[in-house]
């Protein structure tokens, strides 16, 4: 019981990283907490199965969400955000709300207020080590989750857009001025972030197998939980919160049962992390200090 309780909590906190990591590195560069990005989720989840029904391919699904979802997001950081970040915090966060809100209907509308099934299957077989048992979404999750987030690590620490994205949430006007197109790496955050958020919702999908208009409500407010924990801008602290929330939910269902809901354990997680270490689990980032 408790190496599968382990390995579904590696799981979940896997997807919660994937869909928190890509507001995180917004976040560090504009200091706008992006609830818009769960628009993108569903967005990407929605376009993969529908190109999936079509085609029967979910590879091409899954780039075709990415693909959705990348525009949208770079669609609203050009159309949205840039003529509204001098303006403070509080008017783009109120904006990215109102825009999620729409988005929600908009897919009510569009695609109808009832749920699709996502029943795909995804080529891997389910693994028995005695009592435990990996399903094949379980071994998807973990593969794409601890790869990306590989990838994110060697992507901050070891290329030119890492340290471009470095500088660039340190000080905008020195990057600026150092010669660095901070617009291009804004531009190429998103189009990150909100990808990120396609393969999470499709993944959401899947493993649910259900999708529907309001499926980005619970990750909106679980990715700020996680945000705030990992320490606001810091795309590492971000996995390890999003692993920490993912263990400790699970572990708490296993053990003690459904004493309380399931998704108000990371606030809960949250305020006691905070009240013993206020700047988060890794620290903010120096500007947001």
């Amino acid at each position: 019981m408790f190496l599968s309780s382990l390995i579904d909590g590696i799981a979940t906190g896997s997807l919660y990283a994937l869909i928190a990591l890509g507001p995180s590195l917004i976040y560090g560069l504009l200091r706008v907490l992006d609830i818009a990005n769960a628009a993108g989720l569903t967005l990407g989840a929605y376009v993969g199965l529908k190109v999936w029904r079509a085609t029967g391919s979910l590879a091409l699904g899954i780039v075709a969400g990415i693909a959705a979802s990348a525009v949208f997001g770079l669609g609203l950081q050009r159309l949205l955000y840039r003529p509204i970040l001098n303006r403070g915090p509080l008017i783009p966060l109120i904006a990215s709300i109102g825009t999620f809100i729409a988005m929600e209907e908009a897919f009510r509308l569009v695609f109808g207020p009832y749920p699709f099934a996502f029943p795909a299957k995804l080529g891997l077989p389910t693994l028995r080590f005695g009592h435990t048992v990996i399903t094949g979404v379980h071994l998807v999750i973990l593969i794409v989750g601890l790869l990306v987030l590989g990838l994110t690590w060697f992507a901050l620490r070891r290329t030119r857009l890492g340290l471009y994205w470095r500088a660039t949430s340190q000080d905008m006007a020195t990057a600026e001025a150092m010669g660095i197109n901070t617009r291009g790496v804004v531009a190429a955050i998103f189009v990150i972030g909100y990808a990120l958020a396609a393969v999470s919702g499709i993944l959401l999908g899947i493993n649910y197998n259900t999708v529907y208009p309001t499926m980005g409500d619970i990750p909106a407010y679980k990715m700020l939980a996680i945000i705030v924990l990992g320490g606001l801008g810091n795309p590492l602290g971000t996995i390890a919160a999003a692993m920490l929330i993912g263990l400790v939910e699970t572990f708490v269902v296993m053990y003690a049962g459904y004493v309380l809901p399931r998704d108000a354990i990371a606030f809960i997680v949250l305020i006691v992390i905070l009240l013993a270490r206020p700047q988060g689990l890794l620290g903010r980032s120096r500007k947001a200090a």
